[in-house]
């Protein structure tokens, strides 16, 4: 059901939550989409595009799960920098227990992420869908 709390596990089990949720809200999901590449070179892949089908208006996800504290949290700042290249808008999606509260309470400011419990209600608003469901 959209909007219920996924339990997830891993990285790969938060862009599968992502995908259901948003089906489940009638949005269409693609999974590691190509948008061109980096400044460096290497292809950039988004990890879910998500499109509503009548207005065909499309938003980027980047999923991003930490089990435990550690340095992979130190690398969301540059994901919230790399979607501003992005030809489509763009947020990132996050859960797990390893991001300290100091990169949740910088990740919600930057208007640009969103916890999986969240994201539901993100969805219906970016997209303009019935707030009541």
């Amino acid at each position: 059901m959209p909007g219920r709390k996924t339990a997830v596990t891993s990285g790969t089990a938060l862009r599968i939550a992502v995908v259901d949720l948003a089906s489940g809200l009638g949005l269409e999901a693609a999974a590691e989409v190509y948008v061109g590449r980096r400044i460096w070179g290497a292809q950039r892949k988004v990890d879910v595009v998500l499109t509503e089908p009548a207005s065909r208006k499309r938003i980027g996800v980047e999923c991003k799960f930490q089990r435990t504290a550690g340095s992979a949290e130190e690398k969301i700042p540059a994901t919230i920098e790399d979607i501003r290249s992005w030809p489509i808008d763009g947020i990132v999606v996050f859960d797990g227990p390893g991001f300290s509260s100091n990169m949740r309470a910088y990740l919600l400011s930057t208007g640009k992420a969103v916890e999986l419990a969240d994201l539901a209600v993100w969805l219906r608003f970016y997209f303009g869908l019935d707030l009541k469901a």
